[in-house]
């Protein structure tokens, strides 16, 4: 072809990609770990730096809030690798037991010699500003996991994706399994948009999908994590050693008018997808490993492909419109973002206390109501009474949480599930799976069961130079 050939293919091409931009066709979302801003017209590269800078900001007690209890000082030390708001390979404790009717519920840890107790958590904090506060497992709290940190680069890509969307796959899933084709139904969770005072959306992020919402996520970590008080949870767990002259909430505005808790979900929200290894995706043994990804059947869950909402759509209740820099975008994060039991799963469900900040006294006090419904508050005697304590238990609990569509009957079916963890940027893990178990690749395939036990047998029944295909695929990741 000649250079007149070419130029018109050239400038051919260059209208019809600017015709999708402005037609609303998908486009691929930037991937990268440049620390660069998806797009300078959404936020510029200036204020995405100072967003950094937040994010990687260490905290004090004095003048900052940090603690009594908390796990980081920073969000960077949990979201690190290889660069901030990546992957990170600390661990975090949760702990919880089972009522006398089989529901999961929060621990309860003594602090202060007994003096005081620190309900309705999951979380164990691993550091506290004074010895007093230091949290231990008590013996009854026998349900223990430990579950990692997660990614969350591009997660602002993932919060654009419309609640429609994820409910789709959960109903594709369910009917083929109904149909007796595949074993996998996921579960989508309607959980709170704090931001809201009564609406819910479907929750993607975190293990148990508990937030719908990137600012609701962002202040949940930095309560449970940091201890740091806001907007949004703006109750200390305790009072305990507090230094003298912290503002309550913590969080406060910076002379920009914005919180710490938003800078975070702007910095989220402008950050590009994980990158795959180009070179390594490029070979024959990673190409043939993808075709083998999906005959196995991971795709089925480890969903490669999905677009967000397009530019302008209204999401979480109405209280974010989708820009222009996330909408209509296609990413690959090798997740369906939905629930799923398969095998791993660590027994504890969404804490409403920890993670919505609603009163644990009030929960306490509605569980004690719906035993007196039974048994005159005596342990459930038998299946039939459990049964009848539980659905009054969750119907209480519906009603102190006041949230249109949210079910603590979901949450509590859903305390043996994970979400399917995104394979994005899977080649910066050292540890894998939820609780870091794994550190080799086959090892977490080979975990797999429940749902993805049909994917794991088919995984061990293939040749020996295919299952190196397939891991190099994933090492492309």
């Amino acid at each position: 072809m000649n250079r007149t050939g070419l130029l018109t293919l050239y400038l051919s091409g260059a209208l019809l990609y600017a015709a999708a931009s402005l037609s609303g066709t998908p486009t691929e979302a930037p991937a990268g770990f440049d620390d660069q801003s998806i797009d300078p017209a959404f936020v510029s590269q200036a204020d995405h730096d100072s967003d950094k800078s937040t994010f990687d900001e260490v905290e004090h007690p004095t003048p900052e809030g940090l603690g009594p209890l908390y796990n980081a000082q920073s969000c960077r030390e949990c979201h690190q690798n290889p660069t901030t708001g990546a992957v990170s390979q600390v661990a975090e404790l949760r702990v919880g037991h089972l009522s006398a009717d089989h529901r999961f519920e929060p621990a309860n840890i003594p602090i202060n010699g007994g003096a005081e107790t620190i309900a309705g958590r999951t979380l164990v904090n691993d550091r506290a500003i004074c010895a007093q506060v230091q949290e231990r497992v008590p013996e009854v709290e026998k349900i223990r996991a430990f579950r990692l940190s997660l990614n969350t680069l591009g997660d602002g890509f993932v919060e654009a994706i419309a609640d429609r969307t994820l409910m789709d796959l959960q109903a594709q899933q369910c009917a083929a399994k109904r149909q007796g084709k595949s074993r996998v139904c996921g579960q989508a969770v309607r959980v709170p948009v704090l931001e809201t005072k009564d609406q819910t959306a479907i929750g993607r992020f975190g293990w148990k999908d508990q937030h719908a919402s990137l600012l609701s996520f962002a202040s949940d970590a930095y309560l449970n994590e940091m201890g740091i008080t806001n907007r949004l949870l703006p109750k200390e767990f305790t009072t305990t050693c507090m230094p003298t002259g912290v503002k309550e909430p913590n969080d406060q505005p910076d002379a920009t008018g914005l919180d710490d808790a938003n800078r975070f979900a702007r910095f989220m929200r402008a950050s590009k997808v994980p990158p795959r290894d180009a070179t390594l995706a490029a070979t024959a043994a990673a190409m043939r490993g993808s075709q083998l990804f999906d005959t196995v059947g991971c795709a089925a869950c480890h969903v490669r492909t999905l677009t967000t909402a397009a530019a302008g759509t209204k999401l979480l209740a109405g209280t974010y419109t989708v820009p222009a820099a996330l909408g209509d975008k296609i990413i690959h994060p090798f997740s369906d973002f939905l629930l799923h039991d398969v095998g791993t799963g660590d027994g504890i469900a969404i804490a409403v206390t920890e993670h919505y900040g609603v009163s644990d006294a009030r929960i306490a006090e509605g569980y004690a109501k719906s035993a007196s419904l039974y048994v005159n508050g005596a342990a459930a005697p038998n299946a039939a009474a459990q049964t009848k304590s539980r659905t009054a238990a969750y119907k209480i609990v519906d009603e102190l949480m006041g949230r249109e569509g949210f079910s603590y009957a979901a949450v509590q079916d859903a305390r043996n599930k994970l979400r399917t963890p995104p394979l994005w940027g899977l080649r910066t893990h050292s540890r894998l799976m939820h609780d870091g178990q794994s550190v080799r690749l086959e090892d977490a395939i080979r975990r797999h069961r429940g749902e993805a036990v049909t994917s794991s047998a088919r995984f061990r029944k293939l040749t020996p130079q295919q299952q190196k295909d397939l891991l190099a695929f994933l090492a492309s990741l």
